[in-house]
């Protein structure tokens, strides 16, 4: 009895050291960047246009493109991603083919995003024309965060009981109303879960939008969807790798970098209360 007590100490101690290196590893990210970042914060540094080649003025251009491009990542994935988790689980016949398209879905999630780059250069920049622009940009992100926000609906849908679905097909409900009067409200709070993890992605991704969306150096913000915009992490990429003066541009590259957490942590605390609100309102 004694050695299982002293095992399970010992795991519990291991899972422990763990959580602390995990912590320990993200504050010092944190810290790293806001000591450097927040020297170079200000009013002016949020709303002016870049100036002097980048080596002056502020990023407003870099947050409003990255705001544009990752609100159409998550207006285009969302609800694709929804209906093809709906279809999948409730539709679809179980069997080798539905194997063969999750097991395709879970490998896309592992593709580098500089290939879905490329993708989109192919389809939507030249395929398609939309050119270098906010439409093409937010098409590539919202394919790179499909399979996320699939897998994370469908594993959503199937936590729902099926004793939910029987009962509302015996009162004589449709096949579709049963799913959007009864599964999908108590499905809501995990398909919100995989939405916020796509957000996270589509806010922070370089690769594809370098050749679909993003531009080194503008001093206007966009007019339409088929501009072509500056966004948070190109504008870091472009900062320290591009940069002919980086005693002045590393500075602001940190900032931009603190000003990216900030954006993708407040959007993503607007999706965690929405989810929790809806949390609230579950049936079971």
């Amino acid at each position: 009895m004694k050695s299982k007590q002293i095992k399970q100490a010992i795991y519990f101690s291991l899972l422990r050291f763990s959580i602390v290196i995990i912590l320990s590893g993200l504050l010092l990210i944190l810290f790293f960047i806001g000591v450097r970042g927040v020297k170079v914060l200000s009013w002016e540094f949020l709303t002016q246009m870049p100036k002097e080649g980048m080596t002056s003025g502020g990023i407003l251009p870099a947050i409003i493109g990255t705001f544009y491009l990752t609100i159409g990542a998550i207006l285009f994935a969302l609800p694709l991603g929804v209906f093809a988790a709906i279809y999948l689980t409730e539709y679809a016949r179980q069997g080798r083919l539905v194997k063969l398209i999750r097991i395709g879905i879970n490998n896309l999630a592992g593709v580098p995003s500089v290939v879905f780059g490329l993708f989109g250069l192919a389809v939507f920049v030249k395929f398609f024309g939309f050119g270098v622009s906010i439409l093409s940009g937010a098409l590539t992100l919202g394919i790179v965060i499909l399979p996320t926000i699939i897998r994370a609906s469908e594993e959503a849908l199937l936590v729902v009981p099926q004793s939910f679905r029987e009962a509302s097909l015996a009162l004589g409900a449709t096949k579709w109303q049963t799913i959007r009067k009864i599964v999908l409200p108590n499905a809501i709070s995990g398909i919100l879960t995989g939405s916020i993890l796509g957000i996270g992605r589509a806010a922070g991704e370089t690769a594809p939008i370098l050749f679909t969306a993003a531009t080194f150096y503008i001093i206007r913000l966009p007019r339409s969807f088929f501009d072509e915009v500056q966004a948070l992490p190109y504008h870091i990429y472009a900062l320290m790798t591009e940069g002919t003066h980086p005693e002045s541009q590393m500075p602001i590259a940190y900032g931009t970098a603190l000003v990216l957490l900030f954006l993708v942590l407040s959007i993503d605390s607007v999706g965690i209360i929405i989810r929790n609100q809806f949390r609230k309102k579950k049936k079971w």
